[in-house]
């Protein structure tokens, strides 16, 4: 069997660059090792995407973003950073950054959903389900795929958009610098008797880190992250004692709350891979860059690598040339690596900074708030950063989560 493109993982990247070649004359084939039925129906997980301006055009030209219902979509029109016990605020808003919303919350099962939809039934697009990947390997003239299932699939790029922690990377010799942060996110949504304002609270307090992501109505996605060491006891409080805690440390700005749904366990590791590419091969989403959730960006590179690597392809086929060839993929890489590498380092320094309780990461950490706050310049390149609505300043400091 022979295709242009093979896509190994049918998550949003994956998915979403099948749907970027959707007008091409490019053969393309998905292989996703959930079945059919998930791909249509994802099972809520927790996770809520913080989605930049940037991603929700891209999201709007694939169609995906039109497939989302209203009450999926949520605007976070203020975000507050607060360090320790400090009431003192770090506060950006949509009036000063001159927007509807400095971003959109989103549910990432309904993000999945949404990708799903705008490529199912796409002619040049065919998708395997329910098998997965035993080996890959690359020659001059083309990839292979050696799948569960005995077929054995040739094609001109092969493109791995499974998981930070990606077999197929490894197998095609793509190295990657991995930074396990030994901490633990535990995800839920919860009720609350006073509204959020449709604010986002990133509270960095002593031994752990709460942020508050305002969903439509008196609901929050919370996500409190804490050593590994001490997730499980957290994990297993019951309802009402979890719910009093987070009530607590957000000191009734919130009024009474209650947890809404389920709780979800994520250990920290960041990923970045140390190329994007190699022969005929390329990695494009969490395979090729995994974030720490500090400031929201994960997901935000994840669909713009894709849409980073459709482009060189669609240029290469204008030009007549190879699509999998050595220089198409380096134009690739050059254009990714610029714009992740210091979003990667910066987001580690941030968590370093803002994780440590010694007392002077403590002085640093209140200081890096107030001259962000009250340097007008630099918090006008920091919502710039962050919403991504303008992309032409490389600069980073903390955010959203």
């Amino acid at each position: 069997m022979k295709y242009d493109i093979v896509i190994i993982g049918a998550g949003p990247a994956g998915l979403s660059f099948a749907r970027s070649l959707a007008d091409t004359p490019l053969q393309v084939l998905l292989v996703e090792r959930s079945s059919l039925d998930t791909l249509r129906q994802p099972p809520e997980d927790g996770r809520e995407i913080a989605l930049t301006h940037l991603s929700m055009d891209m999201m709007k030209s694939s169609g995906a973003w039109q497939q989302l219902a209203d009450q999926d979509v949520s605007p976070i029109c203020a975000a507050k950073v607060l360090d320790g016990d400090s009431s003192y605020t770090l506060d950006f808003d949509n009036d000063s950054a001159d927007l509807d919303a400095l971003g959109y919350l989103v549910p990432n099962d309904k993000i999945r959903k949404a990708y799903f939809e705008v490529v199912e039934g796409i002619e040049n697009v065919e998708l395997i389900t329910e098998v997965s990947v035993e080996d890959v390997g690359s020659s001059s003239e083309n990839a292979w795929v050696k799948l569960s299932s005995g077929q054995q699939i040739e094609c001109d790029l092969l493109v791995s958009a499974d998981s930070r922690f990606s077999e197929t990377r490894r197998k095609m010799g793509v190295p990657a610098s991995m930074k396990d942060f030994s901490r633990t996110a535990i995800v839920c949504r919860m009720e609350h008797s006073i509204s959020h304002n449709q604010t986002a609270f990133e509270c960095f307090h002593y031994g752990r880190t709460l942020a508050i992501l305002p969903m439509n109505g008196n609901l929050s996605s919370i996500v409190v992250t804490v050593s590994s060491t001490e997730a499980d006891t957290i994990f297993n409080m019951n309802e009402e004692a979890f719910a009093a805690d987070i009530e607590q440390r957000m000191q009734g700005q919130l009024g009474s709350m209650k947890l809404y749904g389920r709780r979800h366990l994520y250990p920290l590791v960041a990923v970045h891979a140390n190329k994007f590419v190699s022969r005929r091969f390329a990695v494009i989403g969490d395979a090729a860059v995994g974030m720490h959730p500090v400031t929201a960006h994960g997901f935000n590179l994840g669909l713009r690598s894709q849409e980073t690597l459709a482009k060189e392809i669609k240029s290469a086929i204008a030009q007549g040339r190879d699509i999998g060839s050595a220089s198409v993929l380096e134009k690739y890489q050059s254009a990714h690596m610029r714009v992740t590498k210091p979003l990667y380092m910066g987001t580690n320094l941030v968590v370093g900074l803002f994780t440590n309780d010694n007392f002077a990461a403590k002085v640093a950490r209140k200081a890096t708030l107030r001259i962000a706050n009250n340097f007008a310049p630099l918090k006008q390149i920091i919502t710039r950063k962050l919403t991504e609505k303008k992309i032409d300043i490389p600069f980073f400091l903390p955010g959203l989560k």
